[in-house]
């Protein structure tokens, strides 16, 4: 099959076929002997770029992407697999509270994760501030993980969907990323190759978000979902606010240490409301619960107990790290410095734009502008004053963690235009906007 005849088929608008998709994805895994080249592989992704995918051909090739690499045969552990994904957002650390709170209320999650890219985090690099964690966990030691905790956390296998692996490296600098089939098969060849039943998606929508437009974030919250059960998999999707951080730490150890003091039940609300919703929806698909009320409730009394923390806790010291940063945050990496950013006027802090403070945090070393990027796990920025809260002339709205002084110094700006204050409260948002399933 020639590779010029498959590019031209999408070019020119037309459906392709089973066999096309899988000479592409097959070229993607092991180029070399395919009879493509990377050149072949770009122009594909360009014309599915520009006209798009049909639910079925979208559903194929995630399932070619997934069978490009290992698909885990998790049946020899007992119980149900669910895991949940987030397409990224700032602050968004509810993996590291919902993953225990499921596991607790016996759902097994293998949760395969990723590391931020730009202004938003990764769950990788967050379970890295802790001393000692290992993401990189071998499969047996995964399926250690799953029977003795329930939950294990890790990366991207070299042996799964290595298809993905190269089309989203020629994504990102092919200006094809936003490609909502691409995204759908990208996000599902992954999770398709976890051995789960289930997901629950949570597509983030606004400033800090990936998809910006709630148009856009329906339309990858729709496609994941039937893309998910035309492969097996029962999928709920969220679209959630992301214009605001969620919760108030924005930095890799400070969002363990948010995490930490959520499943202690001392969260923000809007970080607690979240990892409950996500986790009740976790274990209504484990159970086939007919709605969400049992489910949340279970969900409820595993944080209320504190066995999700203890879940969280066993986690950790499963997976190699230092099971004390539960009770001693200063086990933690943290920064011998830290400056604030002040309100300039007494009043309402109207909006707090999570796009600038994630830059921020980027800007201050927490985050990577390109994915070999090293980046520093203490520091970060704490939301002082969320929208809604009243402040006074000179009250901190940020606090800034920092090491250099000249990053900080470009970091500041960036915060100060970060916030406005006005004189009356703004109208309180949701902060779940839709659900699909």
């Amino acid at each position: 099959m020639r590779p010029g005849d498959v590019i031209q088929t999408k070019r020119d608008g037309g459906r392709l076929s089973p066999e096309q998709i899988d000479a592409f994805v097959g070229a993607a895994a092991r180029l070399e002997g395919s009879g493509w080249e990377k050149y072949h592989l770009t122009a594909l992704l360009m014309a599915i770029y520009l006209n798009d995918m049909a639910p079925d051909e979208a559903a194929h090739l995630t399932r070619a992407m997934a069978d490009s690499g290992t698909r885990l045969d998790l049946f020899d552990i007992e119980g149900p697999k669910v895991d949940k994904h987030s397409t990224g957002g700032v602050g968004d650390k509810t993996s590291l509270i919902l993953g225990p709170l499921a596991a607790a209320c016996g759902v097994v999650v293998p949760m395969m994760s990723g590391r931020g890219l730009g202004h938003s985090g990764g769950t990788l690099d967050k379970l890295e501030a802790i001393p000692g964690f290992n993401v990189h966990l071998s499969e047996a030691e995964f399926r250690a993980a799953l029977r003795n905790v329930g939950l294990g956390m890790i990366g991207q296998t070299a042996d799964i969907a290595p298809a993905d692996k190269t089309l989203y490296a020629l994504r990102d600098v092919t200006a094809t990323v936003e490609s909502i089939p691409l995204i759908t098969a990208s996000i599902l060849s992954k999770k398709l190759s976890e051995g789960i039943s289930g997901l629950v998606m949570d597509v983030k929508s606004g400033r800090g978000a990936f998809m910006k437009t709630r148009d856009r974030s329906r339309a990858l919250a729709q496609s994941i979902v039937k893309v998910g059960t035309a492969n097996g998999l029962n999928v709920s999707a969220f679209i959630t606010a992301m214009d605001a951080p969620l919760g108030r730490f924005v930095g890799n150890a400070l969002e363990v240490v948010e995490s930490i003091e959520t499943l202690k039940g001392n969260g923000p609300k809007d970080l607690t409301e979240l990892s409950v919703k996500l986790a009740a929806r976790m274990v209504r698909i484990a159970s086939g619960a007919p709605d969400d009320t049992k489910s949340e409730a279970l969900i409820r009394e595993a944080l209320a107990s504190g066995a999700g923390l203890e879940v969280f806790r066993k986690c950790i010291e499963q997976q190699g790290g230092d099971p004390r940063v539960i009770d001693d945050y200063s086990r933690l990496p943290t920064t011998r410095t830290t400056t604030r950013v002040n309100a300039d006027r007494t009043g309402f802090v109207a909006t707090i734009d999570a796009e600038k403070v994630g830059i921020a945090a980027r800007v201050l070393g927490g985050g990577r502008s390109r994915a070999e990027d090293a980046i520093d796990p203490a520091v970060g920025v704490i939301v002082r004053a969320k929208s809604g809260e009243r402040v006074t002339t000179g009250d901190a709205v940020f606090e800034v963690h920092y090491r250099d002084d000249a990053k900080l110094a470009s970091a500041l700006p960036i915060l100060t235009g970060a916030f406005q204050v006005t004189d009356a409260p703004p109208a309180e948002a949701p902060l779940i906007l839709e659900e699909l399933a």
